[in-house]
């Protein structure tokens, strides 16, 4: 069994995955943030259900590397990352200011960069680890309403992309997955733009966002298949899955986007196939076993 550690893990995915890992017989350091405070509840479950909690807050970056020393000495090691730690966004993008994206890509892709540098030392030292990247089909397309997400989500893709190559010689993996929409507390807690100055010249499209969300949340909700914990399995597959034989990217969906997005997946891996082939760097992309 593997020894564990997820980023994000008060909720949503984080909280189903890290329950879906327990019950598999893994040893799981969830982390979060306020752990004694606002999240104390959460972090109380998780640790009455076998987990270690510990108190993490990506955008911080003592937080981060004290909290992975910690996570690697509770569990004597560390085999798997999960950075699952995200926010998301609805509404126009000129709307929301620089310190919107600030914000937003010091979690989603600051805040990954933070953990994978804590951790990275560690996996090289012992010729081997797992970084599981949680993106979205929002990483690989643009959808209007959604765009500073899509931005983060775009530069995440990138960031796992180079790390899979640079790291394979070291026996170190990364992967992404990339859920669809799902009913979670995420929707629950989208970033709204900061600035409606613009409002006016916008005129009726401003109510756009809030008209495609609900619509959104509608085909949820009449589309139970479209259930939370097809991710978390997806993350535990991934994470049983033999090192060398773990696909880049997983698409989880039931929506009918993932089934536009996997041949889009397909082709750019046979681009990279061939450009690495070319370029004569094609065993970068041949994880070390």
């Amino acid at each position: 069994m593997s020894k564990i550690l997820i980023t994000g893990a008060n909720g949503g995915f984080g909280a189903l995955t890290v329950k879906t890992l327990l019950d598999q017989g893994h040893s799981v350091v969830a982390t979060m943030r306020n752990i004694d405070s606002k999240n104390k509840a959460n972090a109380d479950e998780l640790t009455a259900l076998g987990a270690k909690v510990v108190n993490l807050d990506v955008t911080d970056d003592a937080s981060v590397n004290a909290g992975i020393e910690k996570a690697v000495e509770l569990s004597n090691g560390l085999d798997v990352v999960i950075n699952n730690a995200g926010i998301g966004v609805l509404g126009i993008q000129e709307q929301f200011t620089i310190d919107d994206f600030k914000r937003l890509f010091d979690v989603n892709v600051f805040g990954v960069q933070r953990v994978n540098r804590a951790i990275l030392p560690h996996f090289r030292k012992q010729g081997n680890g797992l970084l599981i990247h949680i993106s979205s089909l929002l990483g690989r397309i643009a959808f209007p309403f959604y765009g500073p997400y899509n931005a983060s989500k775009w530069a995440l893709e990138a960031i796992a992309e180079n790390y899979r190559v640079e790291l394979s010689g070291f026996g170190v993996d990364s992967c992404i997955v990339e859920p669809g929409g799902y009913p979670t507390g995420f929707f629950g807690s989208l970033m709204k733009p900061s600035d409606s100055s613009q409002n006016e010249g916008y005129g009726e499209m401003v109510n756009a966002p809030q008209q495609a969300f609900d619509n959104f949340e509608g085909a949820l909700a009449s589309n139970p298949s479209q259930n939370p914990q097809n991710v978390a399995d997806a993350i535990a597959k991934l994470i049983d899955t033999p090192a060398g034989q773990r696909p880049m990217r997983t698409v989880v969906d039931n929506m009918g986007m993932g089934t536009h997005i996997e041949p889009y997946n397909n082709q750019l891996a046979q681009i990279h196939e061939g450009l690495y082939n070319a370029f004569g760097m094609g065993d970068m992309l041949k994880l070390k076993v």
